[in-house]
């Protein structure tokens, strides 16, 4: 059974740092393609950064500069740090593999998705 535990949400001030993390358990994250989504109220579900298996990354033009995915195999976690945070970053983040080891870049690309982190960030 494919598990994705996210933590490491928060509330901070704009500019301010957070730094989330992904546990899998039953998923290999090095094998295929992880990102981060992220949805903020009344929002779609955005893609912010994906790696493929190969480490090639992927990030979204609002977050380019300011956020960075790396992942931990011996770890087997995904992470997302966030820097410069900004208000319109605030949202719902989801870990969420896709099953396959390329990225297509897309939200309907992942199969199995976690329960979310909170990200608050005040003006």
């Amino acid at each position: 059974q494919v598990q994705l535990v996210e933590s490491g949400g928060g509330s901070v001030q704009a500019g301010g740092s957070l730094r989330l993390s992904c546990a899998a358990s039953g998923y290999s994250v090095r094998s295929s393609c992880m990102g981060w989504v992220r949805q903020a109220p009344g929002k779609e579900r955005e893609g912010v950064a994906d790696i493929n298996s190969g480490g090639s990354t992927n990030y979204a033009d609002s977050v380019k500069g300011r956020f960075t995915i790396s992942r931990d195999n011996a770890k087997n976690t995904l992470y997302l740090q966030m820097n410069s945070l900004k208000p319109e970053d605030a949202a719902t983040y989801y870990c969420a593999a896709a099953g396959v080891w390329y990225c297509a870049h897309s939200v309907p690309q992942y199969n199995y998705w976690g329960q979310g982190t909170q990200v608050t960030v005040s003006s």
